[in-house]
């Protein structure tokens, strides 16, 4: 049981410390609410529209359709660095790959998802 005494110690202590950072922290702050306090802040140009307003699906597919693009080209700096090792394997299997990555890009600009309205 010796052994596991520092695990129990380091599990009591980190159940216990947030809470109680948390609650010193909010006893111990000072507070001055006001309008300014709680306004939006967006690098000194005052907020002409609430914070919390609806934006287009479209926004959201535009920005996940980057991300796995952007994702999926990662891969070939790995190819790169090893083109010597993997000769005309390596070379058929990134055309493979390109070939599909420029396939779903035409197939989501053909349905119409790189259109903003």
């Amino acid at each position: 049981m010796r052994g596991y005494a520092p695990i129990l110690l380091l599990v009591l202590i980190a159940m216990v410390l947030p809470p109680l950072v948390w609650t010193l922290s909010k006893l111990l702050r000072p507070t001055f609410p006001s309008h300014n306090k709680y306004a939006a802040y967006e690098c000194g140009i005052t907020a002409t529209t609430e914070a919390r307003e609806k934006f287009s699906v479209r926004y959201y597919l535009v920005a996940v359709m980057f991300l796995v693009f952007d994702v999926e080209t990662v891969f070939l700096m790995p190819w790169a660095i090893q083109m010597k090792e993997l000769a005309v394997f390596g070379l058929i299997e990134m055309g493979i790959f390109l070939f599909l990555l420029l396939f779903g890009y035409g197939y989501i600009w053909s349905k119409g998802a790189l259109t903003w309205e």
